[in-house]
């Protein structure tokens, strides 16, 4: 196994330092934290390389709010210096474990994303159902296959600091810069020793770390072949229902020596034909739908939307650019109708005097 050491010094140094500062600083340039650290910036990034050097770098307490995208989850919120050390770390970390995670493995990484996860579910499912129908069926639709569907329970809440730290120290043999990710993982804790923040830059790629453990159990264990995971949800198809049983029973024979749990309301077996929820969508075999939760969540924003449009609050510009990016969503499904029904309901309920929206 290829283990790495010196990272320390790499990571300290002021070329990183400075490459960290403008990923931090992406699209929010006017932010008046990046606008008050740019004022010295020189300075300021060689007071923190000092106290990293010198090993005198504390991460500060974050902020806490609560967000609701439908769901509501609690964010923590880093101060901007803190956001520089986070992605001075992915910096190197990042070239050493993306060539050690699976292919089918598709949060917070580069070339990945949840639209291309699903455009795999896709293939997936016609690899698994060969396009043939059960009996009896009534719509082309109704294949045959099965689908294990599963997350896990407060993933997030539930992270072990000793076994993430284990599984890093399989790789990198440089004390200084493990006890920096220590660091990072004590300052926020859900239970003693256990949890990361939802919001943390560090936090998503040490999730992928951590199940990345589960993954290489899933493809070269089990020798699963239909495995896709994005952050802590993960779905397995194969023809036969029982070696789904098989797969689930062995990963909870697994996950103890993770100190994580299965969520046992949304750890389930689906047939193919009644359509998969992932990620958002409602998949079938020739087509895919919006979850219905979140169109009811959408006409909910829209409807604070239009009465801000309707306001002057927000400028048509804006407005439009809210429903575009919420279009852009929608348009991975099969929605043409219902993307015109919805412009022809922003369109009734927006204020006589105001402009007419045209979004396609």
């Amino acid at each position: 196994m290829i283990t790495y050491n010196k990272l320390y010094e790499k990571l300290y140094s002021y070329e990183n330092l400075l490459f960290a500062y403008k990923k931090a600083k992406k699209g929010k340039p006017k932010k008046i934290y990046v606008v008050n650290f740019e004022k010295n910036l020189e300075k300021n990034l060689l007071n923190l390389q000092e106290d990293l050097i010198k090993k005198n770098y504390y991460p500060s307490n974050m902020n806490r709010f609560i967000v609701r995208d439908p769901k509501t989850r609690t964010i923590h919120s880093s101060i901007f210096r803190d956001r520089i050390v986070h992605h001075a770390i992915i910096n190197i970390l990042g070239p050493i474990y993306q060539h050690i995670f699976i292919y089918d493995s598709f949060a917070s990484q580069k070339g990945k994303g949840s639209h291309l996860a699903v455009e795999r579910f896709e293939y997936f499912i016609n690899k698994v159902s060969n396009g043939k129908v059960i009996k009896n069926n009534i719509s082309k639709n109704q294949i045959r296959g099965y689908c294990l569907k599963a997350d896990f329970r407060k993933y997030f809440d539930s992270i072990d600091h000793k076994v993430l730290i284990k599984i890093f120290e399989k790789k990198i043999r440089d004390k200084d810069f493990i006890d920096l990710i220590t660091k990072i993982l004590s300052n926020f804790e859900t239970y003693e020793g256990t949890g990361m923040p939802l919001g943390n830059y560090t936090s998503q790629f040490f999730a992928n770390v951590y199940l990345n453990e589960l993954d290489y159990y899933v493809k070269h264990i089990l020798n699963v072949k239909y495995y896709i995971r994005y952050v802590d949800d993960f779905v397995i198809l194969h023809k036969n229902r029982n070696v789904l049983e098989y797969y689930l029973k062995h990963i909870k024979y697994f996950l103890p020596c993770l100190k994580i749990k299965l969520h046992p309301e949304k750890t389930e077996i689906h047939a193919l034909r009644n359509g998969v929820c992932f990620l958002g969508y409602r998949i079938f075999y020739n087509f895919k739908l919006l979850k219905k939760r979140n169109l009811r969540y959408f006409y909910y924003k829209i409807n604070l939307a239009i009465k801000d449009y309707n306001s002057d609050i927000l400028s048509k510009e804006r407005f439009e650019g809210k429903i575009n990016g919420w279009f852009g969503y929608a348009k991975f499904a099969d929605t043409f109708n219902l993307r015109r029904e919805i412009i022809d309901y922003i369109n009734k309920n927006i204020a006589s005097n105001k402009e007419k929206i045209l979004i396609a």
